[in-house]
């Protein structure tokens, strides 16, 4: 299990955290927890997306014991280093972009994060945030729009 879904679990808590080593220990910490609860796992849901689930709450346990979790930004980056969206899509105007996500609700940048860098499917990312695959894709449309949108009233606003 680990060696068919470290990496994908990894680029998840990568693009939450913004850093790889805090990525690496929580990617650690999912699967030790995982193997604890093993006997629990009833097979609903695909392994990576209940993998994904335990990463997720590992992550809000680290931002609380940090005293980082506000109810407006629950998936902050620890450290403000630029998302991996950034680093791929260099042929954008970043910082706009970084902006945009910024603007969207906690709910819009995880799905935005786990379609884009999680490389999950949009069947993957309903079963992980308690909706369907229907309300995954009609959301990430949506958050495509809203950041065309924002860029559009950055742009005028530059003009």
């Amino acid at each position: 299990m680990y060696r068919r879904h470290a990496e994908q679990i990894y680029r998840y808590l990568y693009c939450l955290t913004g850093d790889a080593d805090l990525a690496e220990e929580l990617t650690q910490e999912t699967f030790a927890a995982a193997l604890k609860s093993l006997s629990s796992y009833r097979g609903d849901a695909k392994a990576s997306t209940w993998l994904c689930g335990i990463a997720k709450r590992l992550w809000y346990r680290e931002l609380r014991r940090r005293k980082h979790l506000t109810e407006d930004a629950p998936d902050d980056r620890a450290d403000g280093s630029p998302s991996p969206e950034e680093a791929v899509l260099g042929t954008l105007d970043k910082m706009a972009l970084f902006r945009g996500i910024r603007r969207l609700s906690p709910n819009m940048r995880e799905l935005l994060y786990l379609r884009l860098t999680g490389e999950l499917s949009f069947g993957e990312i309903g079963e992980l945030m308690g909706e369907s695959e229907t309300w995954a894709r009609v959301n990430f449309y949506r958050a495509k729009q809203k950041l065309l949108t924002f860029g559009k009233e950055e742009e005028e606003w530059n003009d």
